[in-house]
């Protein structure tokens, strides 16, 4: 895996510089990043986690010199007044860096991470720790910031491993993030769901946006009345690709309506009487309560992440 400008090898010794300095960060949810952010003692950065973690503002001299000037060289400086802010955060995962945009991720092309990735990334790794069969090629729908991908790249070496994007950037973060993970079996390429990319899979993975944004970002407007509608054409374009006992793992979220799921509903009408194994839980019965509060989820009961994983079968 190679990065392809002197802005991307900049941002990849960055990362390469703040992990050699024992950076740790676990981000939390946009309106626990808000809320932490709104206390008077948090105004400005005072280390490497308020700078690149919770994106604060810092003065220069907080930083040292070296690592200033690796964000100047990788273009990530945003001034502040007089001061300064990262355009970039870094997330630890299972051990690894991950770098996507900074807080708030306002613009459309904004490469998201947060505690779905983490609960993504626990799907996946239950998934291949009880299915140690062989794996020889892997996709990942939407990869956003590649963790999905990269994980299951670091965990099966011997697959190729692709992740696919819309988002020119998520796809320039995937490179940097796969670099520096050491995933050298995963490439990156452009791809509306499965349409830019050849042949069957083994394993495709999506986590994609479920959420109904009224400026419909790319990292979070998930279509259709609810938020839905992405993950149902995944659903049904990852279907047509699976090798003989290869599996889908969708992680999603799903409003539900009156104490009934419409998400579960669909998908057991579109597999019934195709010959597939599938499984169907939720994973966690409460994210983005606050979604309730106005727009399309004002007559929703919750919003809960699921995760479907459907195999097809060997002959």
């Amino acid at each position: 895996m190679t990065t392809e400008t002197a802005q991307d090898r900049a941002l990849l010794h960055l990362a390469q510089a703040l992990r050699e300095r024992g950076y740790h960060f676990i981000t939390p949810t946009p309106l626990t990043h808000e809320r932490v952010n709104a206390r008077v003692e948090n105004q400005l950065a005072k280390d490497l986690e308020g700078v690149f973690g919770w994106s604060r503002p810092f003065q220069h001299e907080l930083l040292p010199p070296a690592i200033f000037s690796l964000m100047d060289q990788a273009g990530v400086l945003a001034p502040c007044d007089t001061r300064w802010r990262s355009r970039v955060r870094l997330s630890t995962l299972d051990g690894q860096l991950f770098v996507h945009s900074a807080f708030p991720t306002d613009a459309p092309d904004a490469v998201f991470f947060g505690p779905d990735t983490y609960r993504f990334a626990h799907a996946i790794q239950a998934h291949l720790n009880n299915h140690p069969g062989h794996i020889g090629r892997v996709v990942d729908i939407g990869c956003g910031s590649g963790a999905g991908s990269i994980l299951t790249a670091l965990a099966r070496p011997q697959a190729e491993v692709l992740a696919v994007d819309i988002n020119p950037s998520a796809l320039r973060l995937t490179r940097i993030n796969a670099a520096l993970a050491g995933a050298d079996n995963l490439a990156a390429r452009h791809s509306d769901l499965l349409n830019g990319v050849e042949g069957e899979f083994d394993l495709i993975l999506a986590n994609p946006p479920y959420l109904v944004d009224p400026g419909e970002r790319a990292y979070r407007h998930g279509g259709g009345p609810l938020g839905a509608g992405l993950s149902l054409a995944i659903f049904d374009n990852a279907l047509e690709r699976l090798a003989p006992c290869g599996t889908l793992l969708l992680y999603t979220g799903v409003a539900m309506v009156g104490n009934q799921d419409p998400f579960l509903r669909e998908v057991s009408q579109r597999l019934e009487g195709r010959g597939l194994q599938w499984t169907y839980r939720e994973v966690d019965p409460d994210v983005f309560g606050e979604e309730l509060l106005e727009g399309v989820y004002t007559n929703c009961d919750r919003i809960a992440a699921v995760v479907l994983e459907v195999t097809r079968p060997a002959g």
